[in-house]
């Protein structure tokens, strides 16, 4: 296979992974079934991704989202797949809503703790220069 063919190909380690994940401990996975499952996976996504890619291009989108991949999947005859991934689509947003909205608090306290700390240096400051005695007005005679 040529290095261009190769290089547009899902890679060969992570195709085994995923094999290896779905079989006993004991089994093992010739080069030429990996290479199988390769090209297969790399046919497949290419296919859901040229059918999503033409509905965008359609409604002149330019940007190919999740929701484009759930469809072309259901509209492929893949209505198993789609149902999954519309499942995992919908948790893999809320985690990332959850995600967002922990930076925002965490950020919104470290802001706060800042503030806190900046007035109570304020404060020390305020406190150190309240102490410092007035100078003294010194008297040069000349003689």
């Amino acid at each position: 296979m040529d290095d261009d063919k190769q290089d547009q190909l899902l890679p060969i380690a992570n195709v085994g992974r995923v094999m290896k994940q779905h079989l006993p401990p004991t089994a093992r996975v010739s080069k030429e079934a990996k290479q199988r499952m390769q090209e297969c996976a790399t046919e497949f996504i290419s296919f859901v991704t040229s059918e999503a890619s033409n509905k965008c291009r359609k409604e002149n989108r330019k940007a190919l989202n999740g929701d484009d991949v759930c469809w072309a999947l259901s509209s492929l005859g893949f209505d198993d797949y789609a149902d999954t991934t519309v499942r995992y689509l919908h948790k893999y947003r809320e985690a990332e809503r959850e995600k967002a909205d922990q930076k925002k608090a965490t950020d919104t306290e470290k802001v706060n703790k800042d503030e806190e700390s900046n007035h109570t240096s304020c404060q020390a400051v305020q406190q150190q220069t309240d102490q410092i005695p007035e100078p003294t007005i010194l008297e040069f005679r000349f003689l």
